[in-house]
Formats: structure tokens, C-alpha cells, sequence
């Protein structure tokens, strides 16, 4: 049942609330030693001392001046953050107290704001078996709200997911380098040379959401198990401990897989699960990762 306008404010406000709050005590400055910026960009000219990089100079200024002048450059700092969000079917799955797209929202907002508060610029792509929606990046809470409330209440006319066509929409419609998180659960196939083509152009980072009956099912006798997606069900008995076991073994496989290929094509990435708090290993994985640039 669609949530009420009002019911949307009031889950957007608490979003904001205690993000927010993870923002202020922890994540922006975690965020801000992760993205510094683009690059460096030329600030003004002033006169040559003992120690400047001699590649530095200026050498049109030291010409009409008859000294040396150099170069000074600052660093670069806004950026523009995208949140390509999957808004598949499989994302309405939750076993515990939220459901995957829930903690996507939320994700999205701790991001969002970190981004904002760093002067950054932020933007969202919301796909399926198509591209959703797509919101420009701009700064601004308002702007930042309005994300948030795209992500949780979008009725997306796709169920499947399709990872290859939202990063090449990402690297077809956002021109400059970007930060890019990729929030999904990543239930696709044949999407590695897509991921690898955009991380060339933009810094991605795979945010990926399970939820702990995706790797254990609990022995409640005959159970049907139907693909959101696909629609395609089958029933399974799970007293039988040889089935428990294979399924558990077959998810190990798939997040196993998914994370080796991650790693072969540079993809940083992050797992978070429904039944855990998202906080704790987002502020590791930027502790970890400015450590690794350092």
C-alpha cells in the first residue's frame, strides 16, 4: 500500500534526524579525508623561493617581471557525487525491521548529507530493467531531502535488474569524473566490462545490501521461494539440513564471486546487511580506504 504524503515527510524527517546525527559525530570528516577533491587547479603567480618546484615557473611572468615567478595551485575541492540506486524488486525484500530499499534511503541520506556538508555537489540515478529517474547533481538540504524522497517512494515501472545499462547511463550522462555509489544488491549477471568502462571515467564505490535470509533460511518445514523479479517460485523442505546447507553455500558463492570482481576491476566496495547497523562498516571502509590513498 503507496505510503500517504504525510507518512512521506515523517519517514524523510527521520531520515534527516539521524543521519544527520551520524554525519555531525562521525562520517563528515571520515568523508571529507577520502574525496578531496578533483585534482589541483592554478590559484595565482608569486615570486620564486628557495625549495619551489622549479617546474612550477611561470616562465611568461619571470620574462616581463626579470625574476622567477611560480605557479601557486590549490586544491580542487567540490565534487560531484552520484547515487545510482537499484529500485528492482528484489529490493523490497527485508526479513528484520527495514527492508534493502529502506536501508538504500538511508544510506543515500548519510552520503548525501556528508556531500553537502563538504560543499560537494550530489546526484541520482534510479534504475530497474531501465533507467527510472535521473535528478542533475546540485547542493542544497532541500535538494538533499528530495533525493531521499525519490529513493523511498519511486514506483518504478521495472522489477529486473540491469547493472550494465545504469553505468553506462552513469558514464553517458555524467560527464565529469565523479564519485559514484552504486547502492544495490547486485542480483545481475554480464555487467563487469559496464563496471569497468565507468570506473575509468568516475570513482565508484559498490555499496552492497543483503538481508541474512538471502544466506540462511531457518527450518520451518516446506517453504516457497519466489524470485521478486522473475516471478519464478519453487518450494523447498527446510528441515532437510543438506538444503539449508546448499542454499547457504550457493549465497556464500555469489557474494564470493561478486567480491572477486570488485577487486579485479578496482571497484571499492562495502557490504551492509538489514539486520546490522550501516554506520559502522561505512565509517571502517572510509578509515580503511583514506589509510590505502595515504
Amino acid at each position: 500500500m503507496p505510503l500517504t504524503s504525510q507518512e512521506i515527510l515523517k519517514k524523510v524527517r527521520r531520515i534527516e534526524i539521524r543521519t544527520n546525527r551520524l554525519v555531525n559525530e562521525s562520517l563528515a570528516g571520515e568523508y571529507h579525508s577520502v574525496f578531496k577533491g578533483r585534482g589541483m587547479e592554478f590559484d595565482e603567480v608569486r615570486e620564486y623561493a628557495l625549495g619551489d618546484d622549479v617546474r612550477n615557473i611561470d616562465w611568461n611572468v619571470t620574462s616581463r617581471m626579470g625574476h622567477p615567478y611560480v605557479k601557486k595551485y590549490v586544491e580542487e575541492r567540490e565534487l560531484t557525487v552520484m547515487l545510482v540506486v537499484d529500485a528492482s524488486a528484489s529490493g523490497g525484500f527485508g526479513t528484520v525491521q527495514r527492508t534493502k530499499r529502506e536501508v538504500a534511503a538511508e544510506v543515500c541520506a548519510l552520503l548525501a548529507f556528508s556531500a553537502i556538508r563538504n560543499n560537494d555537489r550530489v546526484g541520482l540515478l534510479i534504475f530497474t530493467d531501465r533507467e527510472e529517474k535521473h535528478i542533475p547533481p546540485r547542493k542544497g538540504r532541500n535538494h538533499v531531502l528530495r533525493v531521499i524522497r525519490e529513493v523511498l517512494t519511486t514506483r518504478p515501472q521495472g522489477k529486473g535488474t540491469n547493472l550494465t545499462l545504469a553505468l553506462e547511463s552513469l558514464s553517458r550522462g555524467i560527464r565529469r569524473r565523479s564519485v559514484a555509489f552504486i547502492v544495490s544488491d547486485f542480483l545481475d549477471v554480464g555487467f563487469e566490462k559496464a563496471l569497468r568502462i565507468a570506473n575509468q571515467k568516475h570513482d565508484l564505490i559498490a555499496v552492497a545490501l543483503s538481508d541474512p535470509r538471502e544466506r540462511d533460511l531457518p527450518p520451518v518445514g516446506l517453504l516457497e521461494l519466489e524470485d521478486a523479479e522473475s516471478g519464478a517460485s519453487i518450494l523447498i523442505d527446510t528441515w532437510d539440513r543438506k538444503v539449508r546447507s546448499r542454499f547457504r553455500e550457493e549465497a556464500l558463492r555469489r557474494a564470493e564471486a561478486r567480491r572477486r570482481l570488485f577487486r579485479q576491476t578496482s571497484v571499492d566496495f562495502v557490504d551492509l546487511s538489514t539486520d546490522l547497523p550501516y554506520d559502522v562498516p561505512l565509517i571502517r571502509f572510509f578509515r580503511n580506504r583514506a589509510r590505502r590513498l595515504r
